[in-house]
């Protein structure tokens, strides 16, 4: 994909820059893979707001995307590549050979007329877009799409650009090193997809204006320390005041916010983790 940039017609337009959108084959997508998809507003079932700032945005459509890779020992051509609404990277509609029509998350390098498989026990070509148990890929490898436990679908690796790299197999794990530098071990008996995730100059687009955000569904966030005391720990005081506490604390006032490791001390995959992220 390419960036593109218009001419400064407006300030929010000068700073601003659009996805280029070349790479894309088809303008509609399958309606057989695609159902409709209303927007909660960050809403729970009761109308409460859990997800702060969100709401509006264009409509969407949602793509029914193949993560699990199960149609097995079956070859598919690909017949288009494909934007959705959904996701930052680029879907790949592949048709196998017995009709049956199936999204995937697109790789880089993967073309239209190229000849994809999925297979766990056969020794298949270790070529971009082929999806393979950890056990049968070629150490040092990059891919995505990774299990996180046999048969529940890729997790690791989804985002546009993204890739894991293949470090070792040894016994009954493989180690990984995920996007955010953090190794860790996962069954070898995990499906993963050859590749890195298409569409990687996504992170270099600017949106310019909050219009923009706007249209993604995004709404304005206030800081806590512009808020009057009963809307926020940290609100209060006058002009440029600092938080005042102990420490920083969520909206709702018991928790530590703004940088505090949020993940649970005991938790259940602490024991697959060779090394932590980089902080």
């Amino acid at each position: 994909m390419s960036i593109k940039k218009y001419n400064p017609t407006s300030a929010g337009r000068r700073i601003s820059s659009v996805d280029g959108f070349e790479d894309i084959t088809a303008k509609k997508p399958v309606k057989s893979l695609v159902f409709g998809k209303r927007s909660q507003g960050g809403r729970n079932n009761r109308g409460v707001i859990t997800v702060r700032h969100q709401g509006g945005g264009v409509k969407q459509s949602y793509r029914f995307v193949d993560y699990n890779r199960d149609k097995f020992d079956i070859p598919g051509v690909v017949t288009t590549i494909e934007y959705d609404p959904n996701r930052n990277a680029r879907i790949a509609l592949v048709v196998y050979k017995d009709g049956e029509k199936r999204y995937i998350v697109a790789p880089q390098e993967l073309k239209v007329g190229m000849e994809v498989i999925s297979s766990l026990t056969k020794d298949i070509k270790a070529a971009v877009g082929n999806a393979m148990p950890l056990a049968k890929i070629p150490q040092g490898a990059f891919i995505y799409n990774v299990e996180l436990k046999p048969g529940t679908g890729g997790k690791i690796g989804r985002s546009a650009g993204n890739s894991v790299q293949l470090i070792a197999v040894e016994g009954d794990y493989a180690a990984l090193r995920l996007p955010s530098g953090e190794m860790r071990q996962v069954s070898k008996d995990c499906l993963a997809t050859m590749g890195s995730v298409s569409n990687p100059d996504f992170m270099n687009i600017r949106f310019g204006k909050a219009g923009r955000m706007r249209y993604r569904g995004i709404r304005p966030t206030v800081r806590g320390k512009a808020m009057n005391p009963v809307d926020h720990p940290h609100g209060g005081g006058e002009a440029r005041n600092p938080i005042g506490l102990k420490f920083p604390k969520t909206p709702w006032g018991g928790k530590h916010a703004l940088g505090v490791p949020s993940r649970k001390p005991n938790k259940y995959s602490n024991h697959l983790i060779i090394t932590r992220r980089k902080k």
